[in-house]
């Protein structure tokens, strides 16, 4: 019995450490080594951003309030757009005064502004700054646009900058972007002078909140619940392993349960936190997890000694809560992986994880098949006369 609980702990005491590494950003520079071919503007200074693998280039004339950019990055789809902003009002995209740079009709490169007022439908419009000149052009699936702009306000020496790619555009409008983490996280303060751009203050924060709000459910719900049934249904067929193997299983599930809620509870924290930004399906599978995994818990305190005559009804409503938590948390673990996008690596991972789990349930069905039939039968012949 302690063997098949150290080794339920080990495999998800492995894959915890394991996923620490899951939503670890990687970055790449490489903005010092971009040219721009047929163009004379030397840029001052250059950043690799630290989301949706984009590069700012700039050049800042503080007596003249001039600041020339070059912003590169791929479109989510080759008929999508890019965008680079600067919001002088706040950190994020309501109030950014955007730059966005599409393909036309025509197939040329088309750059317009764009006051972000709200979270509804871009319409052209006036922004915050002068354009004096810009451009936009298109090759290798990635798109470069150039702007040169006149900041109203004398003497600035930062920005609070945006950036953001999309997938398409709809009658010369670019369309909703994605709500990926990486899209969440475009945003930071771009020093103009010494040419430093650094995440947005709570930008961090965030992504720690994401990464343990992943791990905290990945291993709870996705690992250990499934590890707490396979226990209380193959081990109980052994008379030998009663009563342990209702402890194992009670420790298993209390344990899966509290990780759980902690995870839980850092996804509410992050949507409150997400304006406009909302997984429905994902929060309300998580909802209905925790409504039924704590019905679970409080069962246990009602559940009914063997011989009662409610005993094969409460096994029913256990069992029936219990399946319905498996399949719901295998669903949910996936859909969290395809709202965070990590590196197909971690979802093989878990994929192989729960398929060992799944492999090992399967053995045991025949095991203890085999186990019930052969003592049918020899309780049968002893019942001969």
């Amino acid at each position: 019995m302690a063997s098949s609980s150290s080794s339920s702990h080990l495999v998800a005491t492995v894959f915890l450490l394991t996923a620490v590494s899951l939503f670890s950003p990687s970055q790449s520079a490489t903005c010092a080594s971009q040219t721009f071919t047929g163009r004379d503007k030397v840029y001052t200074f250059c950043t690799d951003l630290p989301a949706l693998d984009s590069y700012l280039h700039w050049s800042y004339d503080q007596p003249e309030s001039t600041l020339s950019i070059a912003f590169v990055a791929a479109p989510t789809r080759p008929e999508g757009w890019i965008s680079w902003s600067i919001n002088p009002t706040g950190t994020g995209m309501v109030g950014a005064q955007a730059l966005a740079a599409f393909r036309d009709s025509r197939g040329g490169m088309d750059v317009k502004t764009y006051n972000v007022s709200g979270y509804g439908p871009l319409k052209e419009s006036r922004v915050w700054y002068e354009v004096k000149e810009s451009s936009a052009e298109y090759s290798g699936g990635v798109m470069r646009l150039f702007a040169t702009l006149v900041l109203p306000e004398k003497g600035m020496t930062a920005v609070n900058h945006v950036w953001q790619v999309g997938p398409s555009v709809t009658g010369g409008v670019p369309d909703k972007h994605e709500f990926k983490a990486g899209n969440m996280e475009a945003k930071g303060r771009l020093d103009l002078l010494r040419g430093q751009s650094n995440g947005a203050a709570g930008g961090n924060s965030k992504t720690n909140k994401r990464n343990i709000h992943g791990i905290l459910n990945v291993v709870s719900w996705g690992i250990m619940f499934p590890i707490g049934i396979v226990m209380a249904r193959y081990l109980r067929t052994f008379p030998s392993a009663d009563p342990a193997w209702f402890y194992l299983h009670v420790s298993c599930q209390v344990s899966a349960y509290a990780i759980g809620v902690a995870g839980w509870a850092t996804g509410l924290k992050l949507g409150s936190e997400s304006k406009g930004v909302t997984y429905s399906y994902h929060r309300n599978i998580g909802i209905t997890l925790f409504v039924l995994s704590t019905l679970q818990v409080f069962a246990l305190l009602l559940r009914p000694k063997k011989d009662h005559k409610y005993r094969l009804y409460w096994n029913v409503y256990h069992h029936g809560v219990g399946y319905s938590v498996l399949i719901l948390s295998i669903i949910n673990v996936f859909k969290g992986f395809d709202i965070l996008k990590p590196e197909p690596k971690w979802e093989n991972a878990y994929i192989i994880v729960i398929g060992i789990v799944g492999g090992i349930a399967v053995l045991l069905e025949a095991i203890t098949w085999t186990v019930v039939v052969r003592r049918r039968k020899s309780n049968n012949q002893s019942l001969a006369p």
